[in-house]
């Protein structure tokens, strides 16, 4: 596939915004139905107020196209990556259950804490509590696989199994949910509420689509998780055998096998094709979340962001398909919408008071005092689909009483 030229993300500092004070919407019903949970009336406005507004919300300028009509997601939302403008949302702060889309928050709390070359010995205990029914990449007890390894099995196969031999690597199951809760509120995601840090069905388990796109957002700032959202195809390690025939009988030889992403949208499908520009980042289905997907893509040197949850219109790649439809729009509105929100920066990136999101209601008389300056740890090394390097320097603007603080990633050059 053809590359393109580097484009860049975007981390906006904005203040934490007035939360609801509704009790959380726990939606652990089976999706679809004529009986199916309805959003509350009230929910989070962090971002800004009109997000915590049930509904769809969007503000059309002259010319700029209407919204699809078949859309069917409980749940979606649409943004710019790069200033952290909401363009539309659906219902973004309903807390629904996330899936495998939860691996975003797994993967970027426990990804800069080990080299991509470490390797580790597989025991029973690491493989322990995986749920039944679970996807799986095949990682075998007494193998021995490197953290590159086990990270393409995150990405590429939403190995549960691999999420529990790294969460055993950084002290075990209950020390990484308590780690990605941390983070998660650290990414002001307070919507989220981890039990299992795969995302497989557990009770109370819950995130959000404006959530799962603070995820997306923060990991996309990490070099290694571009590159793994962004790998197509790979090759994982297979089980030591021992040579039965030929002149190396007795030996051992351990071969690999091809693994291929489950995001549709990058690999492309029956009835479905790779969609132009995309770059990630992660796909989930359970039976209580149903289908779940955030996208990146970049097109015309525009990033998008569009998450959506639980679509149930029966239509084949129901996902993707009103996730195309979502990138499609905001690809065209783009500049032709008032935003009804933003994304928030992480807390140790907003320091100080700031003008409100579009619809907040913030007076934003107090401009910021300090631009705090934001970091984050680059993983080195190559390997399949390797990410651009990082871009030089930050960049602050202070204005009419708010700030932006900026850092600019350039997307993987092999996004379709």
């Amino acid at each position: 596939m053809p590359a393109v030229k580097k484009t860049a993300l975007l981390v906006t500092s904005a203040a934490l915004l007035t939360m609801s004070t509704t009790a959380p919407a726990w939606a652990d019903g089976k999706p679809g139905g004529e009986n199916k949970p309805k959003p509350p009336a009230r929910m989070s406005t962090v971002g800004g107020a009109r997000l915590g507004e049930p509904g769809t919300q969007v503000t059309l300028k002259d010319g700029a196209p209407v919204l699809p009509k078949d859309l069917s997601a409980r749940s979606w939302m649409v943004s710019d990556a790069e200033t952290g403008e909401v363009l539309a949302s659906h219902n973004p702060h309903w807390r629904l259950p996330p899936a495998s889309t939860l691996k975003m928050l797994f993967a970027d709390t426990v990804l800069p804490k080990f080299p991509k070359s470490q390797k580790h010995k597989v025991e029973l205990s690491d493989l322990a509590g995986i749920g039944a029914g679970s996807s799986m990449v095949g990682v075998k007890e007494n193998e021995t696989y490197t953290v590159h390894d086990l990270w393409l099995g995150v990405f590429l196969r939403s190995g549960n199994d691999a999420v529990h031999v790294l969460s055993a690597m950084n002290d075990g199951v209950p020390e990484t949910v308590k780690d990605m809760q941390a983070h998660a509120e650290e990414l002001q995601a307070l919507d989220t509420h981890v039990v299992s840090p795969d995302g497989y069905d557990e009770k109370g388990q819950v995130s959000s689509a404006y959530d799962l796109t603070l995820f997306a957002r923060s990991g996309l700032q990490k070099k290694d998780f571009r590159e793994y959202c962004s790998t197509a195809t790979a090759q994982f390690p297979g089980e030591t055998k021992k040579i039965k025939k030929g002149k190396d009988k007795g030996k051992t030889k351990r071969e690999s096998f091809a693994i291929q992403n489950t995001n549709r949208l990058l690999t492309g499908d029956v009835g479905l094709d790779a969609y132009k520009g995309i770059a990630g980042v992660k796909n989930g289905s359970t039976t209580n979340a149903g289908n779940t997907f955030t996208g990146v893509a970049e097109r015309d040197g525009k990033v998008l962001l569009v998450t959506v949850m639980n679509p149930d219109s029966g239509e084949q790649h129901a996902v993707y398909k009103e996730t195309e439809r979502l990138l499609d729009w905001g690809f065209k509105a783009s500049g032709k919408v008032e935003p009804v929100g933003e994304l928030v920066a992480p807390k140790g990136a907003a320091t100080g008071s700031g003008k409100g999101a579009p619809g907040a209601g913030k007076s934003g008389s107090d401009a910021s005092k300090n631009v705090a300056h934001a970091s984050a740890k680059e993983s080195g090394g190559g390997g399949a689909g390797v990410a651009l390097g990082v871009a030089a320097g930050v960049l602050a603007l202070i204005a009419a009483g708010w700030f932006v603080l900026s850092r600019r990633l350039p997307l993987p050059k092999n996004r379709r």
